[in-house]
């Protein structure tokens, strides 16, 4: 009796069980790496496919997306379903003197997949997908059995977890018949990988599965084997034929050399899926071929070609980098990049996201001043005598867009590196010089000159008077440089002044402030008399420098030579340490007067100021710490400092509250105060609020949390799950990819993301910089620009008044944990 099988769509669509060499020559090349694929899952991408996934005919409709295409993903789907859902208890059993708890009955397996998912039409199809989950390490057999058994064999299930904040399978239980007919399109390659096996698929297949079999095996009586001795002997062929495919490769390249930039096409990278260019015997980019259809051909993706077009007839073939040197990378992309005119199609926008992760994180393998120096060697390889004139001007033209978008993206951090002026001068001069050549280059050169921000105008007059009138141009706003001011810094700042020994003043401010300016803030913060006070600054050796009121109070080199100390007149400490100090009990709490909607979005506001600033390079300065004290990561480090302050501020505030009416009242406030956050998409001072609430001198306030009413208690509950560490924080995560931009996310933990990266993944395979961890990193780093992409609206709009205002810009903070634990046993002894 014949079934009816489901009929096959997506990955595996076009591989059919017959016996002509061809096929099986192509599934012998198919099924080489199954064993990595299986462990490690295999992943549908749209923009480009690994070489070990195989691409299907058919174009049918893909349900799932990103993780929800994962094999392991679905039979996780299919184990919990049945977990969940199934009506079959679990047993125990006793085995090898043991006992397995938890286990199933392959019997009872496969009769509930049949009774309950419409794809599976037989029991044979059952066991198809069963021994699918045994290859994918989901189902274990209890027997430690290779194949899946239609018996009373027991298995059990291994309950590991997706981590990925994409993963659909999880949130949505009803989607595991999907998961079941994305894993029958795995079970032909299961078949054939484990020899047939006592469940073939039908009478008819498992002829051909035999005739398969027997060529791997080369022999009929290796058939008489238990089928392990089968899949190592399977798996043994497979290796040594993988490697021979490589020295064919290897081979092939190096006959090449003649031509080393070129791949060679005679080794069937479509089997292989990497091209591997040599030069002097050495590897220097490694690429993965991919496949596009490309409109243009004047501008057709090479990883090769020296110019804007390629000559390659295969219009279709992309490639992308895998690995290679700094400078090969770089011309691959120049090559593969798109002209202005000819943006728009999918491969264009590949290329540029490409580009864009080169020069997100280029600061890993390779300076700035090297990069520059590539860049201009590229432009003048394409001066004349070099190259036909259309592939010079192309080539001109991509350096000149790369460059464009390399200052788009790092801003004014550009500007401060001597070396990049004096790049930008040199490229701006070699334009000048090529325009007479290529007319067509003007184009390019006004957008240059907008992103250097110089006005030239540009009259009809010849191209040769026109590059001498541009030069005197140039020349004129050169020396008018040297007569402009300095610009205003417009930064922000937080400065730090000391009230007593054990607690500062954090102020949020301008970098000019001056020492008359600070003391009326001081004055007003403190409730202190300003002409009873003095700024000093104390060094490291305890001398004490008093500060004139014009003196400027912030200075970036101020925290290794000292602090800065707010005084009495006889430069005694304006307040005693907090711990000794009589004057708490009389301490207003000016927090509980203002609405906390108004306090939220004066955070909110503050914190946004300080994101819209952060550039996206400055995570990876931060991470990879190339250029140390350098400014290049100031706003980030304001913006991770504010965080740090807030947390320890709402510590500060229910420590120094005496009163055990106000400290509840202030626990509701905060509590408040973090929830509207999370509602104005701010979640890294929602974060701080929350973690400075969960700190052990807060949360050990038994008394204040008791009084605190329920609805609260609630409340906090719920936010406390946001900050939940599990499944490498799951709950925030999702929560957050569900808010719309804009957003601020909590920057501590998108910078540990960015640091296990760097940290887990190797820079350099074989000396070759690892493209692939630098798209890992871009991807993170670009969470930055997703998140600054709209401006805030209008739902984050509270009173602005100074009070407000004060409450959230200058925080008294006990910046000693003894401290905090000395006041919380005060307030409430130990029992």
């Amino acid at each position: 009796m014949e079934d009816s099988e489901p009929a096959e769509d997506g990955l595996l669509a076009g591989l059919r069980w017959n016996r002509s060499a061809r096929d099986q020559a192509q599934l012998k090349h198919k099924i080489r790496d199954l064993p990595g694929l299986l462990k490690h899952g295999l992943h549908l991408r749209k923009k480009s496919q690994s070489p070990d996934t195989i691409p299907g005919p058919s174009a049918g409709p893909t349900v799932h997306k990103s993780c929800s295409q994962s094999f392991p993903c679905a039979g996780r789907a299919v184990r919990n379903a049945f977990v969940s859902h199934g009506p079959y208890p679990a047993k125990d059993k006793i085995h090898l003197a043991r006992i397995i708890r938890r286990s199933y009955v392959g019997v009872e397996l496969v009769q509930w997949l049949c009774e309950q998912c419409l794809y599976v039409r037989c029991r044979t199809t059952a066991v198809r997908v069963w021994q699918v989950l045994l290859e994918l390490g989901v189902l274990l057999s209890v027997d430690q059995r290779v194949m899946f058994s239609d018996s009373n064999s027991y298995y059990q299930f291994s309950f590991e977890e997706c981590d990925s904040a994409s993963c659909d399978f999880r949130s949505n239980e009803g989607e595991w018949p999907e998961a079941v007919r994305l894993l029958l399109q795995l079970a032909p390659y299961i078949q054939f990988r484990s020899g047939g096996g006592a469940n073939s698929p039908s009478e008819e297949d498992s002829e051909g599965n035999r005739d398969i079999c027997s060529e791997i095996l080369q022999m009929k009586a290796l058939e008489r084997l238990t089928s392990t001795v089968q899949c190592e002997l399977a798996a043994a062929l497979a290796r040594k034929t993988r490697k021979a495919l490589s020295e064919q490769v290897s081979e092939s390249t190096e006959t090449s050399q003649q031509e080393p930039q070129t791949p060679s096409e005679e080794s069937s990278p479509e089997a292989v899926g990497r091209v591997c260019l040599k030069e002097r015997g050495r590897d220097v980019l490694v690429l993965r071929r991919v496949t596009s259809s490309v409109t243009s051909p004047s501008d057709r993706p090479s990883p090769t070609s020296s110019g804007g077009g390629s000559r390659e007839e295969d219009c279709d073939k992309r490639y992308v980098v895998v690995s290679g040197t700094p400078l090969k990378i770089l011309e691959h992309l120049l090559s593969d990049l798109r002209l202005d005119d000819q943006r728009g199609a999918p491969e264009s926008r590949e290329s540029e996201t490409l580009l864009d992760d080169f020069l997100l994180t280029y600061l890993v393998f390779m300076s700035t001043n090297d990069l520059c120096q590539a860049l201009l060697g590229h432009y003048s390889s394409a001066r004349r005598g070099q190259e036909e004139g259309k592939d010079a001007l192309f080539r001109k033209r991509k350096v000149l867009q790369l460059v464009a978008h390399w200052s788009r993206l790092y801003k004014d951090c550009l500007k401060e590196e001597e070396h990049v002026r004096s790049f930008m001068k040199t490229l701006y001069r070699c334009v000048l010089e090529d325009l007479y050549e290529f007319p067509t280059l003007e184009k390019d050169l006004q957008e240059f000159q907008k992103l250097l921000r110089r006005r030239h105008t540009v009259d009809d007059c010849p191209p040769s008077q026109k590059s001498k009138q541009m030069h005197q141009q140039l020349s004129l706003k050169e020396n008018s440089l040297q007569l402009r001011s300095p610009p205003t810094d417009t930064r922000e700042v937080i400065c730090c002044v000391h009230v007593s020994t054990d607690s500062y003043l954090s102020v949020h401010t301008h970098p000019s402030l001056e020492a008359h300016e600070l003391l009326r803030i001081l004055s007003l913060k403190m409730d202190r008399a300003e002409e009873d006070m003095v700024l000093a600054v104390v060094s490291h050796t305890g001398e004490r420098r008093v500060l004139h009121p014009s003196d400027c109070v912030y200075s970036e080199s101020l925290t290794p030579q000292g602090k800065l100390v707010a005084c009495r007149r006889d430069l005694t400490e304006m307040l005693p340490p907090l711990t000794d100090s009589a004057e708490l009990s009389k301490r207003p709490v000016r927090l509980l007067g203002i609405n906390t909607w108004d306090v939220a979005a004066a955070l909110t506001h503050l914190d946004w100021s300080l994101f819209k600033s952060i550039h996206e390079q400055e995570l990876a300065y931060y991470t990879f710490s190339r250029v140390p004290g350098t400014g290049h990561t100031a706003a980030l480090s304001v913006l991770l400092q504010r965080c740090n302050e807030v947390q320890q501020w709402v510590m500060s505030e229910v420590l120094m509250c005496v009163s055990l009416n106000k400290r509840v009242q202030l626990l509701k406030k905060f509590i408040k105060i973090a929830a509207h956050c999370k509602a104005q998409r701010n979640l890294n001072t929602a974060f701080a609020i929350i973690m400075g609430l969960n700190t052990a001198s807060v949360s050990r306030l038994n008394q204040t949390w008791e009084k605190c009413p329920g609805k609260f208690k609630k409340i906090f509950s719920e936010l406390e799950l946001i900050t939940d560490p599990s499944l490498n924080h799951k709950a925030y995560r999702e929560a957050f990819k569900k808010m719309k931009p804009p957003k601020i996310p909590f920057m501590p933990l998108l910078l540990k993301d960015i640091t296990f990266i760097h940290e887990g993944n190797k820079t350099f395979h074989d000396n070759l910089v690892n493209f692939e961890k630098l798209h890992m990193i871009a991807n993170t780093v670009r969470m930055i620009r997703h998140c600054q992409s709209d401006p805030p609206g209008n739902e984050v709009i509270g009173v602005d008044s100074a009070e407000v205002r004060a409450s959230v810009h200058y925080l008294h903070i006990i910046d000693n944990q003894q401290t905090l634990f000395e006041l919380s046993h005060k307030l409430e002894p130990r029992a």
